[in-house]
C-alpha cells in the first residue's frame, strides 16, 4: 500500500474518532464504545472505506503496549501494601473462580483443554479502561465499591502477564499442562527479577543524567525508547511485547521519575489505545450476527450473568454491603480489552480456531456495548437495596474511606523542605515535585517523599494525586514557573486550596491573579521578624511586639489579596 493510501487511512481514522468519541461521551456511553463504533463504521463491515486491516492491527497493538507500561508503573509497593486484602483476596478469588467456571463451560462447549483455559481466563478479565473511566467520571474511585473494583481490575492487569506467557508456551499444543503453567510462572519471575535489577543499576542513573540536561523532549524520548526497546527485546525472545513494556514500567514504579514519565506517556497511550479499539471494531465480524445471532446472544447473556453473579457473591463474602456488591458486579461484568489481545495471540499461535476467535471477539465487543444497559438496570435494583440496608454509622464508613489525599508541594528547595517537615511532624501525607533531579535524589536520600516532575503540567499533577479538593503549596522561586503552576492548579482543579510563596508584593499580586488562594511574600515575613527583634532589643514588651506584628501582617496581606 502506497503512502497516499496510508495518509488517507490516517485522515479517515482521525475523522471517525473526532466525530464518534465526543458523541458517545455526550450520550454517556463512554469513549471506548465510541472508538469501537468508529472502527466498525469505516471498516469492512461498515461503509468499507478501509478494507485491509492487518497494518492497522499491528500498529494498534502498541496501544496495549503503552497501557501495560502504565499499569506496571502504577504498581508501587505502597499501593499493594495498603490494598493487599482487596487485591490479593477479592481480586484473586474473582479471577480464579470466574476463570475456572468459564474454562469448564468452554470445555463443555467443545474446546480443547488448552484453548478452553485461555478462553476461560480471557473472558474472566474485565475492561480496565471501561471500568476506570466510569469510576473517574462519577468521582467514585475513593468509594468502597470503587476501591473494590479498582483492586479487582489491578489484580486482573497483573494476571495478564502470566496469561500472555501461558499462551506463548501453549503454542502448537492446545492441551492443558500444569508444567506449562509452572514454566510460565518461573519465566515471569526470572524476567521480573532481571528487569528490576537492570532498572536499579543502570536505568535510574541514565534518567537522572537525561533529566539533568533539562530538555523535556529528550526525557520523553528516553521514556518512549524504554517502552519500545523493552517491547522489541521481548518480541525478539519470543515473548509478548506487552509483557516487556509491563516490566519496563515496573522498573520505574518506585522511582522518583514515575509521575513525570506517566505524564509524558499518557498522550501516546490514549491515542494508540483508541486506535486499538478502532481496529477491533474494524475486524469484528458482525456478519456472524446474521448467521449465529441466537448463539452469540446466549453467549453474551451467559457471560454477563456468570461474571456478575460471581462478583456479587464474592463481594458479599469479603464483607461488602449488598449495594456495593451490586455496583461492583455491574461495573465489571463485561469482558475487556485484554481478551482481544489474548484471543488474537491464541489465533496466531494456532491454539484457537479462526471462527471461534471471531465469535468470541464479537461476544466481548457486545458485552462491553451492553454495559450501559446493565448499569441502568443495576441502578434500579440499587434503589431497592438502599431502602432495605441498615444505615452505617460514621466510624464504620471512616474505616473504608481512602487515606487523606496528600498535600502537593511544588518546588522542593529550602522552603519546600520546611513545609514538608512541618506536615510530616503532624502525620500529614505529602508529595513533593521538583524539576532538579540532583535535588530530588538528595531529598529522597534524606527520607522526603519527593519526585521528579514539572508541577505546571496537569498530567503530572494528576499522577501525583491532585484532586478537585486538594491542598497545594507552591514554593517555586522562579516567578514564571510559579505562575504557570498556580494557573494549572486553578484551571484543572477549581476547588483546590492553593498556598503560594512570593518574593515580594509584585509577585504576590501576580500569583493571586493566577489563582492562588493565599500568598505569602518573603519580604513581608522577613521584615516583620526583623522589626520585632529590633523592638525587643530596645526594650519593647513581648505582647506589644506580637500585637504590632499581627496588625501589620493583617494589613499587608490585605494589600496583597486586594491586588488580585
Amino acid at each position: 500500500m502506497d503512502n497516499k493510501s496510508h495518509l488517507f487511512e490516517i485522515v479517515l481514522l482521525l475523522s471517525a474518532a473526532v466525530a464518534a468519541v465526543p458523541l458517545f461521551r455526550r450520550l454517556k456511553l463512554g469513549a471506548i464504545l465510541g472508538y469501537l463504533a468508529a472502527g466498525t463504521l469505516i471498516g469492512p463491515w461498515g461503509v468499507g472505506l478501509i478494507k485491509e486491516t492487518e497494518d492497522m492491527r499491528q500498529l494498534s497493538e502498541f496501544g496495549v503496549v503503552f497501557l501495560l507500561f502504565l499499569i506496571g508503573l502504577d504498581l508501587k509497593p505502597s499501593r499493594l501494601k495498603v490494598m493487599h486484602r482487596q487485591i490479593f483476596g477479592l481480586g484473586t478469588a474473582q479471577l480464579l473462580v470466574t476463570g475456572l467456571v468459564l474454562t469448564v463451560a468452554a470445555n463443555m462447549l467443545g474446546l480443547a483443554g488448552g484453548a478452553s483455559l485461555v478462553v476461560g481466563f480471557a473472558l474472566a478479565l474485565s475492561s480496565t479502561a471501561f471500568g476506570l473511566q466510569m469510576l473517574t467520571e462519577r468521582n467514585e474511585l475513593s468509594s468502597r465499591h470503587g476501591r473494590a473494583s479498582f483492586a479487582v481490575l489491578l489484580l486482573q492487569d497483573i494476571a495478564v502477564v502470566p496469561l500472555l506467557l501461558l499462551v506463548t508456551l501453549l503454542a502448537g499444543d492446545a492441551s492443558f499442562s500444569w508444567a506449562a503453567i509452572g514454566k510460565a510462572a518461573a519465566t515471569a519471575a526470572v524476567a521480573l527479577g532481571g528487569m528490576i535489577l537492570l532498572g536499579r543499576t543502570m536505568l535510574r542513573p541514565l534518567m537522572r543524567l537525561v533529566a539533568g540536561a533539562k530538555n523535556p523532549e529528550i526525557f520523553t524520548a528516553l521514556a518512549v525508547l524504554l517502552i519500545l526497546g523493552s517491547a522489541a527485546l521481548f518480541e525478539h525472545l519470543g515473548m509478548s511485547m506487552a509483557l516487556g513494556a509491563f516490566l519496563a514500567g515496573l522498573m520505574l514504579a518506585d522511582s522518583e521519575f514515575r509521575h513525570q514519565v506517566e505524564a509524558d506517556i499518557q498522550p501516546f497511550r490514549g491515542f494508540l489505545l483508541g486506535l486499538f479499539f478502532m481496529s477491533v471494531g474494524m475486524t469484528t465480524d458482525f456478519g456472524l450476527l446474521a448467521k449465529d445471532g441466537l448463539k452469540i446472544a446466549a453467549l453474551v447473556l451467559g457471560l454477563l450473568t456468570i461474571k456478575g453473579a460471581i462478583l456479587y457473591g464474592l463481594s458479599l463474602i469479603f464483607g461488602h454491603s449488598k449495594s456495593d456488591a451490586l455496583r461492583v458486579s455491574v461495573l465489571l461484568c463485561q469482558s475487556g480489552e485484554f481478551a482481544f489481545v489474548l484471543f488474537g495471540l491464541a489465533q496466531r499461535e494456532g491454539i484457537l480456531a479462526g471462527d471461534t476467535g471471531r465469535m468470541l471477539v464479537l461476544a466481548v465487543s457486545l458485552s462491553m456495548a451492553a454495559t450501559p444497559l446493565v448499569d441502568l438496570l443495576g441502578s434500579k435494583l440499587l434503589k431497592r437495596f438502599k431502602r432495605s440496608e441498615p444505615v452505617i454509622d460514621l466510624p464504620e464508613i471512616a474505616k473504608d474511606i481512602s487515606a487523606t489525599p496528600p498535600v502537593l508541594i511544588a518546588g522542593f528547595g529550602r522552603v519546600g523542605k520546611t513545609v514538608a517537615r512541618m506536615l510530616a511532624s503532624k502525620g500529614i501525607p505529602y508529595i513533593g515535585l521538583d524539576k532538579d533531579p540532583d535535588r530530588v535524589l538528595e531529598c529522597r536520600n534524606q527520607g522526603f517523599e519527593v519526585f521528579y516532575g514539572d508541577a505546571s503540567h496537569p498530567t503530572v499533577l494528576k499522577a501525583a494525586g491532585a484532586t478537585e479538593t486538594c491542598l497545594a503549596v507552591v514554593t517555586l522561586d522562579q516567578t514564571a514557573a510559579a505562575e504557570r503552576t498556580v494557573h494549572a492548579l486553578r484551571h484543572h482543579f477549581p476547588k483546590a486550596n492553593i498556598f503560594a510563596r512570593a518574593r515580594d508584593y509584585r509577585q504576590g499580586n501576580a500569583l493571586m491573579a493566577a489563582g492562588a488562594s493565599v500568598c505569602v511574600p518573603e519580604t513581608l515575613e522577613a521584615s516583620l521578624q526583623l522589626g520585632g527583634a529590633a523592638l525587643r532589643e530596645l526594650g519593647a514588651g513581648e505582647n506589644d511586639v506580637e500585637g504590632l506584628i499581627t496588625e501589620l501582617r493583617k494589613e499587608n496581606y490585605l494589600r496583597v489579596h486586594q491586588g488580585r
